[in-house]
């Protein structure tokens, strides 16, 4: 079997289910049962490298910096700080369950947790139409109306179960290079796995000779697909909930696909066949990988990741 270089997106329940609080147990369980799916393409020699995001993670940080602020008077520490910290702590996770697991099956390979900046573009028009929503769910019309004078925060208005509320919301700018994409590369030829860019990256800006942290958060599967295309990946996984991609999906009409080429991906998603959800980024960052010359993307489950059966999409 040719050893190939492969690009894995763990996505949200790969750590965190519905309906879990987020403790740290819980998402050691998570993190057990995904990477025993992973093991398959490990036990093959492949070279992986393991990303993932941080949603909630994020969130229970801004909380935290709400708490502390409100009760001990501590400084907030700034969105992208906090991105830094979820790939620490997520990357460790990640790490310790896989080192146990390579244990159990007598295997030996080095494992490293990276702490990924990624650029994004200064003048990206996303820093002036804030759509990510972070931290509490529903803050009130008063404390909309503090936070926007005190902290500049943006929020959109939302409607849920008949009641208003407001969702901070904040930039997510285009990844446009991953600042240490040749040392993840290295590591992973030299057959380390490696987990990076945790939550999308550390959003950075770079002007001139310095660098500086952006308040914002970059779309996981996006991030990757770049860190795939840059670094020449054979392959890009993307792990999500549901088996296969549909079109139409809720509908009568939804169909899973099985093979998708891009041109028809790229139809389909003008067409907005691929709905309002959290698909049509995926089918996006796929785009990104095949139409810069990668070779396949496969979106799938859990268990279609060890099978490797699921929906592919090729040039």
């Amino acid at each position: 079997m040719t050893k190939k270089l492969i690009i894995i997106a763990l996505g949200g329940n790969a750590l965190l289910k519905n309906g879990q609080k987020g403790s740290i147990e819980e998402q050691n369980l998570n993190v057990r049962e995904t990477l025993r799916n992973l093991f398959p393409l490990i036990q093959a020699g492949h070279k992986l490298i393991i990303t993932h995001g941080n949603g909630p993670q994020v969130g229970y940080i801004l909380l935290k910096n709400d708490a502390g602020e409100q009760v001990y008077d501590i400084p907030q520490v700034p969105l992208d700080v906090a991105v830094a910290d979820t790939q620490s702590e997520i990357g460790y996770l990640i790490q310790s369950e896989l080192f146990s697991l390579l244990r159990q099956n007598n295997m030996e390979r080095e494992i490293i947790s990276t702490n990924t900046m990624v650029e994004v573009a200064a003048d990206d028009p996303a820093f002036k139409n804030p759509t990510k929503r972070i931290g509490k769910t529903y803050y009130d019309a008063a404390e909309v109306s503090t936070l926007k004078q005190t902290k500049g925060w943006v929020f959109k208005e939302e409607v849920k179960n008949g009641k208003t509320g407001w969702r901070r919301v904040v930039p997510s700018p285009k990844p446009v290079d991953i600042i240490s994409k040749n040392t993840i590369k290295t590591l992973a030829d030299s057959g380390a796995i490696v987990i990076a860019v945790g939550g999308g990256g550390v959003p950075v800006t770079i002007e001139g000779d310095t660098l500086h942290g952006s308040e914002a958060v970059i779309d996981k599967d996006l991030a990757s697909a770049l860190l795939a295309k840059q670094i020449g990946a054979d392959q890009f996984i993307i792990l999500t909930d549901v088996p296969n991609v549909y079109i139409d999906y809720g509908t009568p009409q939804q169909k899973p696909l099985e093979v998708l080429d891009a041109t028809t991906a790229r139809q389909y998603l003008k067409e907005g066949k691929f709905g309002e959800g959290n698909m049509a980024p995926k089918i996006q960052a796929a785009l990104n990988f095949i139409e810069s010359g990668g070779q396949e993307v496969l979106i799938t489950d859990l268990n279609g990741i060890k099978t490797q059966q699921g929906t592919r999409i090729v040039g």
